[in-house]
């Protein structure tokens, strides 16, 4: 009986470990592959299987995450051509991650953007592999580019700068891809490239948005379900901060791409809430930023919600 006893407390103790221990992405990748006319889909089938298995099954980290706080992410893949013969793949890929808002029952979006340079070779069943030292991959390494990206992003949100060590992976793949010669990891190529965004993001003159990344989730949304007017104070704290991020960057997209992701999220955080002071310095900015969006930032001077 003792010796049930003893096998049971080992078991219960290895499942604790394995939970702790869990990877860190709850990421779903989906392949769209309609553009490419071709009665065997198989190799887009199976490719979708593996990169799910690659991001998800793969511990990027030392860091513990139990299961329910592994962090939400999508990756879709648009195929726009497939060279059978050569077995290139040519495309884009629009992600998206997400992080529960405290005390309530809404998902926001941390970032989320479209990398139009979504290329790679690869055969069907081959074995994904990635080493971060010596990357010979595009595929494998647009695909950690991502995982640290959005593991890095994420502990953004939860501690100031929290992200910053996962984050100088990120930077040292895209120095490791250079030698690759693919469109995405080259510097002024693309002010939306792999290179750029993790460029302006790390850079010490852009320091304002990283630390906003903390203030409007953390202390904003995060506060709001039991202190509206406290949360939305941080958040506009957090808008002044974007701004302070583009005057010292003004070459830099991602002030404009966080107002495209964020656009309903603001509005309905705004329109018919807060001060006026607080509604106008907020429109002011956001319209500066991003005047493409100026009708959904006119909703936020509303007094009151239609």
């Amino acid at each position: 009986m003792k010796h049930i006893l003893n096998i049971m407390l080992m078991l219960g103790a290895f499942t604790m470990t394995q939970e702790v221990k869990a990877q860190e992405l709850n990421c779903s990748v989906k392949i769209n592959h309609a553009q490419v006319q071709r009665s065997n889909t198989s190799v887009f089938e199976t490719l979708e299987k593996a990169l799910n298995e690659f991001m998800n099954n793969k511990a990027w980290t030392d860091l513990q995450f139990n299961k329910n706080e592994r962090i939400s992410c999508s990756m879709n893949i648009t195929i726009k051509k497939y060279d059978e013969a050569e077995n290139h793949f040519t495309g884009n890929m629009l992600f998206q991650i997400t992080r529960p808002v405290f005390n309530a029952s809404y998902t926001t979006t941390v970032f989320s953007m479209r990398d139009e340079s979504f290329n790679f070779y690869y055969q069907e069943h081959e074995p994904l592999d990635f080493n971060e030292n010596s990357i010979d991959n595009n595929l494998t390494a647009m695909m950690a580019y991502y995982a640290y990206l959005f593991i890095g992003l994420d502990l953004d949100t939860f501690s100031p700068m929290g992200g910053t060590e996962v984050l100088h992976r990120v930077e040292n793949i895209v120095n490791n891809a250079q030698s690759l010669g693919d469109a995405g990891w080259k510097a002024f190529d693309d002010d939306r490239n792999r290179h750029a965004i993790i460029n302006d993001y790390m850079d010490s003159s852009f320091e304002p948005m990283r630390q906003l990344m903390y203030k409007y989730h953390r202390q904003g949304l995060d506060e709001m379900a039991q202190n509206a007017d406290r949360g939305r104070t941080a958040v506009t704290e957090s808008i002044e901060m974007l701004k302070e991020a583009h005057t010292n960057n003004s070459m830099s997209t991602l002030p404009m791409i966080f107002t495209d992701y964020k656009r309903d999220e603001l509005v309905g955080i705004y329109a018919g809430h807060g001060t006026e002071n607080e509604r106008t310095s907020v429109y002011t900015i956001l319209s500066d930023l991003n005047a493409s969006q100026g009708r959904e930032w006119d909703k936020i001077k509303k007094t009151k919600v239609d």
